[in-house]
């Protein structure tokens, strides 16, 4: 059993090393128009360095750490944009891990396992099978429509969860893989992906047998630990990357969600870790599958994941530009997060719905047949979004369309 009181260093080593890294920010301002917080709140506390400098002041001890300061903490998405644009490249995702880190050191025993006890319920397979279901009678009973006429928008934490179960849509589930012989990849299965996401897997596993590759499930996988690491638990987060890196081996390991293929890439022993789409755009056997026609538009969704921490997801549209009469364009302000941000749906749920607004504005204004995203947590928030709004929009992963059109020929859009 993971041990959950783990602490893989004292605070006073954690301070320092927090310090350390904080110290080298110059303060230049260059990211700050690169935060989707700032650029929202307009307040140098919701920026980049602001946020470095409030870290510097409570750490330190200058200032307190009370509920205003940890209010401008805890609205971070950690998106890494930040990141991205910083000429002397502090690792500012690192720092706030630190500091979330730190802080739960410094809270009482009892309030930091309840906090651990509903992050790993979040991160739950079993949970987010029961979610979907009770989403499901949500919807059909039609309680969604009474919740929006008796006005649950006022509440920002309840509509938050309304949205949610709008998106939370199950499918079908894990595909059971009996590999004959050695495989050649093992398919990473996350943890809300495998009840959301079930037929995106076997999506995958029809295009790699397209390749002919042998794929593996491996049963002794969990989850990534990147929503306990965000969240002020890197060490119960290190034991879940030490389980999936003694259950994968050297094996090459291929995920559908890009925030888990950064976080497993993370380990020493998961480097190899890849994002399906950009495998299979770089594979030589994906010269010769065939795809058939597909009429119509699709914007691509790029998670900040992928584009802070995978070096960006030209693969995706590499590989649906080999789909015949499909049009493919990347979805405006990509370089900007859409809210989700694993847990920041629920725990920020003013701003998470702010930046969703973003997208579902312009998708208003410029709808398309599909939107594409390689993110679970990025589907969700996204497809609760767009059916709160009432679009005719398909949102999916990359890899399901490019496994429709695998079938036979005069595929109508009935079909699909």
């Amino acid at each position: 059993m993971p041990n959950d009181s783990a602490s893989p260093e004292p605070p006073d080593t954690k301070r320092l090393d927090i310090l350390d890294l904080a110290d080298q920010c110059v303060k230049c301002g260059l990211c700050i128009e690169h935060c989707p917080t700032y650029r929202h709140q307009r307040n140098e506390a919701d920026s980049p360095r602001g946020r470095i400098a409030l870290i510097q002041g409570w750490i330190s001890g200058q200032i307190p750490h009370n509920k205003r300061l940890g209010a401008h903490l805890d609205g971070c998405l950690e998106c890494r944009a930040c990141e991205t644009a910083c000429p002397s490249l502090v690792r500012f995702a690192t720092i706030m891990d630190g500091a979330r880190a730190y802080r739960e050191q410094t809270r009482s025993p009892i309030v930091r396992r309840a906090k651990l006890i509903r992050l790993r319920a979040l991160a739950s397979p079993s949970l987010a099978h029961m979610m979907a279901g009770l989403s499901a009678l949500y919807r059909r009973l039609g309680l969604h429509r009474v919740a929006a006429g008796l006005g649950i928008q006022r509440s920002p934490l309840l509509n938050a969860y309304h949205r949610l179960t709008l998106g939370f849509v199950s499918t079908r589930g894990t595909p059971a893989i009996q590999t004959p012989g050695q495989p050649d990849v093992d398919l990473y299965l996350g943890c809300v992906s495998r009840t959301t996401q079930g037929s995106t897997l076997e999506a995958a596993h029809r295009v790699l047998m397209q390749l002919k590759l042998q794929v593996r499930i491996c049963a002794e996988q969990t989850c990534c630990g990147a929503m306990l690491r965000h969240n002020g638990f890197p060490g119960q987060a290190d034991e879940q990357l030490s389980r999936n890196a003694g259950a994968f081996g050297d094996r090459p390991i291929l995920g559908i969600a890009s925030a888990c293929i950064a976080e497993l890439r993370s380990h020493p022993k998961l480097r190899g870790a890849q994002e399906l789409c950009d495998f299979l755009a770089d594979h030589v056997g994906f010269d010769a599958v065939r795809l058939q026609p597909l009429p119509g538009d699709a914007w691509v969704h790029e998670p900040c994941s992928h584009r802070n921490q995978l070096g960006g997801n030209s693969a995706v549209f590499r590989l649906l530009q080999r789909i015949p009469e499909l049009r493919v364009a990347p979805l405006s302000d990509n370089a900007f997060c859409c809210g989700a941000a694993g847990t920041y749906l629920i725990s920020q749920p003013v701003l998470s719905a702010a930046l969703l607004g973003d997208k579902i504005a312009h998708l208003r204004a410029n709808p398309r047949r599909f939107l594409v995203t390689t993110n679970t947590g990025c589907a969700l928030q996204l497809a609760s979004g767009i059916r709160e709004a009432g679009l005719d929009i398909e949102v999916c992963h990359p890899v399901d369309l490019i496994a429709r059109q695998l079938r036979a020929p005069n595929v109508s859009r009935d079909q699909i």
